[in-house]
């Protein structure tokens, strides 16, 4: 009869990657002044998508308290409305309508994602708090947007969670849990114990964001991973213990249920690297590996149209693109909703052929019914250059290439257009900062009157000034009366 070993109920140190994170939350300084600038430029974008989410119903349809007319003393605001709800909810709030257009920036790696998504919890907690009457000033939540936009980024960069069937919403959970456990006043210990909690729970399928499956959720998932960060973050400051081995433990530990057994990899040690080379969608409202595809087509349409030529007269089109783009976003067939559309390369790429634009209402149903997209996906076909995907990986230089090759019906071919790093791009933020103040400009516009615009975009363009302003004078700014 053999010996039976029971598990070792000795709890072990904490997993080195929880260590880290919180290493990092607690002791690192933020002082790199490209951080700093392009962190005030990402909340600058970043409340400016969450305004123009506003504009869609069926994103307001999901936001409010849980129960109608609940008001919350010293509340959340969420910008863009009246509503003042407590963290988690008002987290979930700011954090769907931030991602409800897929227009916040955007960080591409092993794994993909927005690390602006984690803003939805950052600015709740800071509002909250500063209303509570603790001392929080938009520096504050600059910083925090940095470590959470490192701390999301450096576990994408060689570990690829969507291989595996997850979505990246995880991170947004981890990076979240991490820096608004900091700005909750937990210690050291507590947020390892709080960001244990994030990689225990339950993680999300990306089923969601793909056929035939692709759905709303991909736009709300984000501000459902802002909530549980923060609820996560207020249990651990309540006393609840963590879990130290939750990514080690064999047999039930997140490496071995959901991670194929492998421990993560890291590439960089954190510091600010992501913040300083996240790329902005300043032009286009698309899926970014598709940025520059849609490039390409604003210059093709303008090339037909000197011709004489419409889209009528294409009889093909390559696309040149890089792997991850062939996965996840060709896609053939009937396209269901919106967010099937935005995640579509093809449809992205013929819409602005034939009318020459691509804006957040090309992807409604009122839009998607021209006959004419349909039939010009169909002539579409996408092919990997193995260049572009190793490219795509290289921490020197991160670009996103796509290349259009159109073929007329007469058998011209036209020069083929080929964009490697698009507007947003770190390679082109001189080129592109002027272009993300007026994309800003126009999502609040619908908003506010032109005196309220014009004394936010006073305040927002005073880097030294905002940076000082309290959170919730920065956040009243945007509130509907």
């Amino acid at each position: 009869m053999s010996a039976h070993h029971g598990e070792s109920a000795e709890r072990p140190e904490p997993d080195k990657v929880l260590r880290d994170i919180a290493d990092y939350v607690h002791n690192y300084t933020i002082d790199s002044p490209l951080a700093l600038e392009t962190a005030r430029l990402c909340l600058i974008d970043t409340i400016g998508c969450s305004l123009e989410a506003l504009r869609f119903p069926a994103c307001t349809k999901l936001l409010g308290p849980v129960v109608d007319g609940t008001i919350v003393p010293n509340g959340t605001k969420v910008p863009g409305t009246n509503y003042q709800l407590d963290p988690i909810r008002g987290a979930f709030n700011i954090g769907t309508t931030i991602r409800w257009l897929d227009f916040n920036d955007c960080f591409l790696a092993a794994e993909w994602g927005h690390p602006s998504d984690n803003l939805g919890a950052i600015l709740a907690v800071a509002d909250h708090l500063a209303r509570q009457g603790q001392k929080l000033v938009v520096r504050d939540i600059l910083e925090s947007m940095i470590k959470a936009h490192e701390i999301q980024g450096s576990l994408a960069l060689l570990n690829s969670f969507n291989r595996v069937g997850l979505d990246h919403v995880v991170l947004v959970k981890v990076a979240s849990t991490a820096v608004v456990s900091k700005l909750l006043g937990l210690s050291h210990e507590q947020t390892i114990d709080a960001v244990s909690q994030a990689w225990v729970d339950g993680q999300s399928l990306r089923t969601y964001r793909h056929a035939p499956n692709t759905g709303s959720r991909k736009s709300w998932a984000a501000g459902d991973a802002c909530s549980r960060a923060v609820n996560l973050a207020l249990l651990v400051k309540r006393g609840e213990m963590g879990l130290p081995s939750v990514l080690t433990a064999k047999t039930w530990g997140f490496y071995d249920v959901l991670f194929k057994g492998k421990p993560f990899q890291f590439q960089i040690p954190y510091s600010s690297y992501i913040m300083e080379n996240v790329l902005f969608k300043i032009s286009y409202p698309a899926e970014f590996h598709a940025q520059t595809a849609v490039e390409c087509a604003y210059i093709l349409h303008a090339k037909l149209k000197s011709m004489g030529k419409t889209s009528d007269d294409i009889k093909s089109i390559r696309i040149r693109t890089q792997e991850a783009a062939t996965r996840i976003i060709d896609k053939k067939g009937k396209l269901h909703n919106f967010a099937d559309r935005d995640h579509d390369i093809n449809y992205m790429v013929a819409y602005p052929l034939i009318f020459g634009e691509l804006t957040s209402d090309s992807y409604t149903e009122e839009s998607a019914a021209d006959p004419r997209i349909d039939e010009l996906r169909a002539k579409i076909f996408c092919v990997e250059d193995k260049r572009f995907s190793v490219e795509y990986h290289d921490p020197a230089k991160r670009s996103i290439g796509n290349a259009l090759l159109v073929e007329l019906n007469d058998g011209t071919k036209l020069d083929e257009v080929e964009v490697e790093y698009p507007v947003g791009h770190k390679r082109r933020r001189a080129e592109g900062t002027p272009l993300l103040m007026n994309k800003f400009r126009r999502h609040i516009s619908p908003h506010f009157d032109e005196a309220q615009q014009k004394r936010i975009l006073e305040i927002v363009d005073d880097a030294n000034g905002l940076s000082h302003l309290p959170v919730d004078k920065f956040t009243d700014l945007f509130v509907k009366p």
